[in-house]
């Protein structure tokens, strides 16, 4: 210090020796000392005067901020990190299906993966002090704030790429000195938390780059790499990065593509390409390229390497997507739901509220979470059966009100309950999105009754596929209203297999009328049908209540999986962005029947497709392939609805097809040479033949048939009476050779044909029944 002031006297004595040499100094008679002292008390007034200002100053910076939160490292790294990205969808075998869309278009990447040129352009262009700043830039700060004190029509800016991440993602869009102030203050607070690297990072994947080549917003180096020139930022060249780097200043005026996913014409590109140009100015000046770097980036031909619009799974498959993100919303849903405690004391209204406020979260967390949805959806089978059923024009009928004749259809795999692929519809566009595959509850018609009558009959004892059921006049407990088979005929005795085969709908409701309540509830929950079904009633036995395809076709692959069913799923997991598994599928199983019942059906199901009169031989005619499949068909009372569901030991596929309100379907007038449920059928095959040409092992069950547990054995009856054949029986060319549960055998005697023992009455009744095919 001493030797500091002894330095500023010798040259103060200089500059009086001069003064002495202006006549004006020596007229006045001003000494060297007269004049040191001058300059002291001008000096001290000065310092006291800067020290009053900056304290003024310093305190009015202090007011501004006096409010505001101080975060803590935690806090901060949590703000700077919360970044919204977008979700992806992935088929079965890791098949990449698409972005679930969002707001703005975000991948996160780590700096390692962004190229140097990246980089080099953004610190060039945005902040060339950044490695030598704690956060802000006084004399840039201060430029910036005499040129908007004076309203200059130049605008330098005097933010710091940490100014801008804090307002990017702790501050709102408030112009004011208050929020500037903060904004300084929480800068240099972030600078003593995050390295310079850590600070970059985060910039580059904040950062909005305005709009990608499919015209949805980008935000984050990655996304704006993918969509602006369809490559990664690791592999971006020097053009490319000093392009990009320039988008952030103005991301909309400077983006190349429009919002309709169009490239720009050359005005419109223009600004982006004098950004580009600016972006490499400054690259040369801070000598982070070459001059020969800098002359062969101008002579660059940027327009060859913008990408094109990248598919959109929502316009791609818009029935598909739109299926997995409400399943996707459903399932975490319901975990909240699990994981609240005292979720059962709560009232149904405050459960409704609670249910929404999940729903609402759980939605943002899709479309903005970064997850990974994992799905057991095969992109082939799909693509091809929604190609065939587009294709099966000819076995629609026409358009009633407005309303086309629609169709839906469920694959399923047995043993796992995996919905491998499904038809919504018979277009897939964003104008015909509802799901009638998935979301339709429609009249099951006749595939109720393997499920639950015979298969209820069986299971209980109290038939079997080669006994009699009588065929004859009978009326329905509930009204008295009388059970009128299709044809509105009578065929007297029949065995449980003619009557399934046939479709009857008198010997179902015989049938059914003897299976224990208990075990009719049973049956019905463990199917997966709706607990208010018309509850247990006989309209209940053959088709009276309505299921979905989806759940109507999951009842079948029991047939495919020793009687038991499982849960049908399409959400096999979802995993965060880091790879951590938020959901996974937890298999659930449900015991229909024992694998004897089940062998005994499924082999009747057998002759309703492969025998000469059986109601689902068009189906069997149409496969080009060769399979053990065992099916059922289904119409309901005045041909609103019709079904046709089959299963193999692998997979089982249904197909329902009718208007989306209570609508005839043609008046059984003939479309391609065939009836309501020919066409039907035929729907079934197309579709099952589409998926064979994806996957025959699949389709084939690899050649596997239905396996006959033990427990099941060969009996001869007569086929009259149900009993032992007799001489009589044996003259008439009455017996029959049928599979029966081996401990029934030496109950057959005992087991009498039913009788129909309800009488009318005249009181009306609501139930339908069903007119079968």
């Amino acid at each position: 210090m001493k030797h500091f002031l002894s330095k500023w006297k010798n040259n103060w004595n200089a500059f009086i020796a001069k003064l002495d040499d202006i006549q004006f100094f020596r007229k006045v008679g001003i000494t060297y000392q007269v004049l040191w002292n001058l300059f002291l008390i001008v000096l001290i007034i000065g310092f006291l005067g800067f020290m009053f200002a900056g304290g003024t100053a310093a305190g009015y910076f202090a007011s501004l901020v006096a409010d505001e939160k101080t975060y803590s490292e935690e806090d901060m790294r949590t703000f700077v990190g919360s970044l919204s990205k977008t979700s992806d969808i992935y088929l079965a075998g890791g098949v990449y299906l698409g972005k679930i869309r969002s707001e703005v278009d975000r991948e996160i990447v780590s700096l390692d993966d962004v190229a140097d040129e990246v980089k080099w352009a953004i610190i060039a262009t945005e902040d060339e002090h950044f490695y030598e700043h704690n956060g802000i830039v006084p004399k840039a700060l201060l430029r910036a704030t005499m040129q908007e004190l004076t309203s200059s029509s130049v605008q330098t800016g005097g933010s710091t790429l940490t100014q801008q991440l804090i307002k990017q993602q702790i501050l709102s869009d408030e112009v004011s000195f208050d929020r500037k102030a903060t904004e300084i203050m929480l800068a240099l607070r972030l600078e003593q938390f995050m390295t310079k690297e850590e600070i970059l990072e985060a910039y580059l994947n904040v950062v909005p780059f305005g709009r990608n080549a499919s015209g949805r917003n980008v935000a984050g180096i990655e996304a704006a790499a993918q969509g602006v020139f369809g490559v990664s930022a690791s592999d971006l060249n020097l053009p490319q990065a000093a392009y990009l780097a320039g988008l952030p200043q103005s991301p909309y005026g400077y983006t190349p593509f429009t919002n309709d996913q169009q490239l720009k014409d050359k005005d419109g590109l223009q600004p982006g390409f004098n950004r580009y140009q600016t972006v490499l100015n400054r690259m040369y000046e801070k000598e982070y390229i070459t001059k020969e770097q800098y002359e062969d980036a101008l002579d660059y031909d940027l327009t060859a390497d913008f990408t094109t619009s990248a598919p959109d799974p929502m316009e791609e498959r818009p029935r598909l997507t739109e299926e997995i993100m409400n399943r996707a919303t459903a399932v975490l849903v319901q975990q909240k739901i699990d994981n609240r405690d005292g979720w059962e004391k709560l009232s149904d209204a405050a459960k409704q509220v609670e249910r929404n406020q999940f729903k609402a979260e759980v939605e943002n967390a899709i479309i903005n979470g970064g997850y990974n949805i994992i799905t057991t959806i095969d992109k082939d089978l799909y693509d091809a059966m929604n190609e065939a059923a587009q294709q099966s024009g000819a076995y629609f009928g026409a358009d009633k009100q407005g309303q086309r004749e629609e169709v839906g259809s469920v694959l399923i795999e047995n043993k796992t309950g995996k919905i491998l692929s499904f038809v919504g519809g018979r277009e897939e566009n964003l104008d015909h999105l509802y799901n009638h595959a998935t979301r339709a509850y429609r009249q099951a018609g006749s595939t109720s009754k393997p499920v639950l009558a015979y298969a209820g009959a069986i299971e209980a004892g109290v038939t079997q596929p080669g006994l009699v059921i009588p065929d004859e006049q009978a009326f329905y407990k509930a009204g008295g209203r009388e059970i009128r088979n299709f044809d509105h005929a009578h065929k007297g005795n029949l065995t449980v297999r003619e009557s399934l085969k046939q479709s009857r709908n008198v010997p179902a409701v015989e049938a059914w009328w003897h299976v224990p309540d208990d075990l009719k509830v049973k049956l019905r929950d463990a199917a997966g049908f709706n607990p208010d079904m018309h509850g247990v009633n006989e309209a209940v036995a053959i088709g009276g209540g309505n299921v979905t395809v989806e759940q109507n076709v999951s009842a079948f692959s029991a047939f495919g999986n020793n009687g038991v069913r499982m849960e049908p799923y399409m959400i096999e997991r979802i995993e965060t962005d880091s790879g951590e598994v938020i959901y996974e599928h937890p298999a659930s199983k449900h015991t229909m029947f024992s694998p004897q019942t089940n062998y005994l059906v499924a082999d009747m199901m057998r002759d309703v497709m492969y025998s000469a009169n059986g109601t689902g031989r068009t189906a069997a005619n149409k496969l080009q392939f060769q399979a053990d499949w065992a099916g059922k068909t289904g119409t309901t009372n005045r041909d609103y609805d019709s079904w046709f569901i089959a299963v193999n030991p692998e997979v089982t596929l249904g197909v329902w097809n009718g208007y989306s309100g209570d609508k005839t379907i043609s008046l059984r007038k003939r479309v391609g040479g065939l009836g309501t449920g020919g066409r039907t059928q035929s729907i079934w095959a197309n579709l099952a033949n589409a998926a064979y040409g994806v996957d025959p092992e699949l389709m084939t069950a690899g050649g596997k048939r239905f396996e006959q547990p033990d427990g099941i054995v060969e009996k001869r009856v007569c086929g009259l009476t149900g009993g032992p054949p007799t001489k009589a029986c044996e003259e008439q060319g009455l017996v029959t050779t049928d599979l029966y549960r081996s401990d029934m055998v030496d109950h057959i005697e005992g087991l009498a044909p039913f009788q129909a023992s309800f009488k009318p009455n005249t009181q009306p009744s609501n139930e339908k029944d069903d007119d079968d095919d």
